[in-house]
């Protein structure tokens, strides 16, 4: 059992921007880790699982709470589905300098009719049983035994977790809407995803600042991190670079001069 946020640091380039994970209502963090991977040129990615249990029953901003005590301030946030809620609290904070939005919303209104009755996703996690059929539907391709942990709630613990998760989303107010903060957003949607429909995709850029890229991937279900780990680096490592701390940006930058004036010289 989890009872705090547990970080796993992929390690990565100094001088990328530190960007979490997020995983969704009833997945795991460990699901990212091929997305990780890809990300180490250009970032220091760190995988994010949330806490397990009676205490872990709370909605997206409390637990964005619990998260920002265990990682403090970062650069950038990679999140999928209900963890762009708990994303998009972490920006409304202060607490980062991006988000990236991976098939995910950060009202349930934005998820259109299904929004409505996103608490019974609990009740299915516990009464449904997800198992490898469920997690190839959400991934839009078969996905082997062994991983099916990563997409899906497998054991009891898992799955009653994410029935008290599920009935408190709705108990406290949503995320406060990002257009008007200096956020530097990225919107990735699935054209499979059959849990937050591409209709979403829309609806969510709505809500963040004006000119966000969004981008459908095809091909791809709700989990394209997962799914679609090279494609998915491909669109977030140039939007990553641009979030590099500012201080070893500029130095970056001054040493490509040098060099640039160096050459130039010879």
């Amino acid at each position: 059992m989890r009872h705090t946020v547990e970080l796993t640091e992929m390690g990565g380039s100094d001088e990328g921007p530190r960007v979490l994970l997020l995983p969704g209502l009833g997945a795991r963090g460990s699901g990212f880790r091929e997305l990780a991977l890809r990300l180490t040129e250009v970032a220091r990615p760190v995988l994010v699982e949330y806490p397990e249990g009676r205490h872990a029953a709370c909605g997206a901003r409390a637990l964005a709470e619990q998260v920002l005590r265990v990682t403090g301030k970062v650069d950038a946030v990679v999140a999928s589905s209900f963890g762009g809620m708990v994303a998009a609290h972490l920006a409304a904070g202060g607490a980062t300098r991006g988000v990236a939005f991976l098939g995910s919303f950060t009202r349930t209104a934005q998820v259109g009719p299904r929004g409505r009755i996103i608490a019974m996703m609990g009740p299915i996690a516990v009464v449904g049983r997800p198992g490898r059929i469920a997690a190839s539907l959400a991934a839009w391709r078969p996905v082997a035994s062994h991983q099916v942990a990563d997409v899906v709630p497998t054991t009891t613990l898992e799955r009653l977790t994410t029935l008290r998760r599920a009935f408190s989303i709705h108990a406290e107010p949503p995320p406060p809407d990002l257009r008007p903060l200096n956020v530097s957003c990225l919107c990735i949607q699935g054209d499979r995803d059959v849990l937050v429909p591409p209709s979403s995709l829309e609806r969510l850029a709505a809500s963040l600042p004006e000119g966000t890229p969004r981008h459908l991937l095809r091909g791809a279900g709700h989990v394209p991190y997962f799914s679609h780990p090279e494609e998915c680096a491909r669109l977030l490592t140039p939007w990553l670079q641009a979030l590099a701390p500012a201080g070893l940006a500029g130095l970056a930058g001054l040493a490509a001069a040098l060099e640039s004036e160096a050459g130039s010289a010879a």
